[in-house]
């Protein structure tokens, strides 16, 4: 299945390259090239993508607006965004995944992980560039931030999985690690998310290191 792919950058040279790797992919198409945060909002939601790729800074409305606009709390049938940019600051990151991103790559990641991205949201999953990890669970992690505590305690598995999930691994990497199949990480990744009220995998990340989990 092709995956439709809108780009919202305001600079001509990234968005030609960016739209040059994507429809390279014989699984990929660009359906949209766009300059602003208000057409990248106006676009998306005439087209509905399979993923977003948004800029953080862009003219009227940058790409956290962008990002809550299409898949914050409360939007229904929520977009697939992943925010590439310059700017690693620790706001931006954070921001842009609390507004409802589900990946975050600094352009100079190259067209490997860019590729990866696309795909990893396409297809429900979340990827955050290795040069940002560090620095965003760090921000998590601060003492003066907390997290509830779910109504319904997770099983141990299920902690086990949200200690994996919070350090970055795949299903797949989750499954070889606790030896059991990839079907039964679904299921625990679908339990996680219905006891914490979350909607992916990086929220579920977000909660680990807020609470304590993972140190």
């Amino acid at each position: 299945m092709t995956i439709r792919v809108l780009i919202a950058d305001d600079q001509q040279l990234v968005r030609t390259g960016f739209q040059m790797i994507l429809d390279a992919q014989p699984d990929m198409e660009v359906v949209a090239a766009v300059a602003d945060g208000a057409e990248a909002v106006s676009e998306a939601r005439r087209l509905r993508p399979d993923v977003c790729l948004l800029d953080i800074r862009m003219p009227k409305l940058d790409g956290l607006e962008v990002t809550r606009a299409l898949a914050g709390p409360g939007v229904e049938n929520p977009m697939r965004v992943v925010i590439v940019t310059t700017f690693d600051l620790d706001e931006y990151v954070y921001g842009a995944l609390r507004a409802g991103a589900t990946g975050f790559l600094l352009k100079d990641s190259g067209p490997t992980l860019l590729l990866e991205a696309v795909r990893a949201a396409a297809g429900g999953e979340a990827l955050v560039s290795p040069s940002v990890t560090v620095r965003l669970l760090r921000h998590l992690s601060r003492p003066e931030r907390g997290a509830p505590a779910p109504d319904e305690p997770l099983t141990e598995r299920e902690l086990d999985v949200v200690r994996l999930v919070a350090r970055g691994r795949t299903n797949q990497e989750v499954a070889a690690e606790l030896f059991v199949s990839l079907s039964t990480v679904k299921t625990h990744l679908g339990s996680i998310q219905a006891k914490l009220g979350v909607r992916n995998r990086v929220e579920i990340a977000a909660w680990a290191w807020e609470s304590g989990v993972v140190r």
